[in-house]
């Protein structure tokens, strides 16, 4: 069952819902603190999952690759391209002024590292903590842009949603056909996004994130490669 996105999705709903409600009545300074500690609990969470890495040449390589990709296809400018089509479709998404931040929304909670990532191991291996703790994160951060937004970020957890469960479906499909190893060095490439998404979150570094998704995929054949061939050469 796929309780960790039901769980995300839920939280987005409620924290847009009670964020609409409360208006402007949270200041900036509290919204930018509150953005401090969501960025420190996801390094925490990422750090978490590196501590699992079995082949670290094969990662390293994989979000070098990774990134590189993105940037060349233009990850990044697509992800964001659709958050602007996506976001003409709710209320006040067409208004200049909060179009980028709608956008902003739509891409932090539909197509963040994290979430992906989170969906992914739900999937693989039942194990939900990711999402959960990063509900908790989203109910918050959801309240901070529906203070602007209004019921818009709702919304967002319908194409959440849909996205989030094609992830956790493939990933139950796929995991028969990995081995332990490219499973934790799989979880270790996300704690490093993850890493970059807390950095990102926080402000203290703008780390391209949506490019660097590719190295996602490109870990899984990079550690059986290093686990099957390079190893036993060395």
């Amino acid at each position: 069952m796929p309780l960790g996105v039901i769980c995300n999705v839920l939280a987005v709903a409620a924290g847009g819902i009670l964020g609409a409600r409360m208006g402007n009545r949270l200041s900036p300074e509290f919204r930018e603190k509150l953005n401090q500690v969501f960025g420190i609990c996801s390094v925490g969470i990422g750090i978490s999952s590196v501590m699992l890495m079995k082949n670290m040449p094969a990662v390293i390589l994989a979000l070098i690759l990774g990134t590189v990709t993105g940037i060349l296809i233009r990850l990044g400018n697509g992800i964001s391209k659709g958050g602007r089509k996506l976001a003409g479709l709710f209320p006040g998404g067409s208004d200049n002024n909060s179009n980028g931040l709608l956008v902003t929304a739509i891409v932090l909670f539909c197509a963040s590292g994290t979430g992906i990532y989170g969906s992914i191991v739900s999937g693989m291996s039942g194990d939900h903590s990711i999402l959960i703790a990063k509900s908790i994160l989203d109910l918050f951060t959801a309240m901070i842009f529906a203070c602007s937004l209004g019921m818009a970020v709702s919304a967002i957890a319908l194409p959440q949603l849909v996205i989030f469960l094609a992830l956790f479906l493939c990933a139950k499909l796929l995991y028969p056909l990995t081995t332990p190893v490219m499973v934790d060095d799989f979880k270790a490439c996300g704690g490093l996004i993850m890493i970059a998404t807390g950095f990102r979150i926080a402000k203290m570094k703008d780390f391209p994130v949506a490019d660097m998704i590719p190295a996602m995929i490109l870990v899984w054949p990079l550690s059986w490669a290093w686990t099957y061939w390079i190893i036993p050469m060395l």
